[in-house]
């Protein structure tokens, strides 16, 4: 949506699933910092108005989407990726898991 046109009314917005439970996996899993809590927790809110943004999706799987959260790395080869599911006719996206892995992903 062009920024003279403002966000999307919450009408227009996709409903997130799951999105917590595996934020919460992944924190207790990884013990990452509080600023990379934060930058994932914001990755995740954008995931309100573009679930498309930024992810591929995967071969293979339908409605399967993925990527790496941008800014995620930790300078040791390690990055933050998220998949989810993005069913467009109920405008719900639902989280698959969030992991640390080793780049490239």
């Amino acid at each position: 949506m062009p920024s003279w046109q403002g966000s999307p009314s919450v009408a227009d917005q996709w409903t997130l699933v799951r999105f917590e439970e595996h934020f919460d996996h992944w924190v207790a899993a990884e013990d990452p910092s509080d600023d990379l809590r934060v930058l994932v927790l914001d990755w995740i809110m954008t995931r309100h108005e573009n679930p498309h943004g930024g992810v591929r999706r995967e071969t293979g799987f339908d409605n399967l989407w993925y990527g790496q959260i941008p800014e995620s790395g930790d300078g040791r080869g390690n990055v933050v990726i998220c998949s989810y599911f993005v069913w467009v006719a109920t405008r719900t996206v639902t989280c698959n898991g969030i992991a640390t892995l080793s780049w490239p992903v």
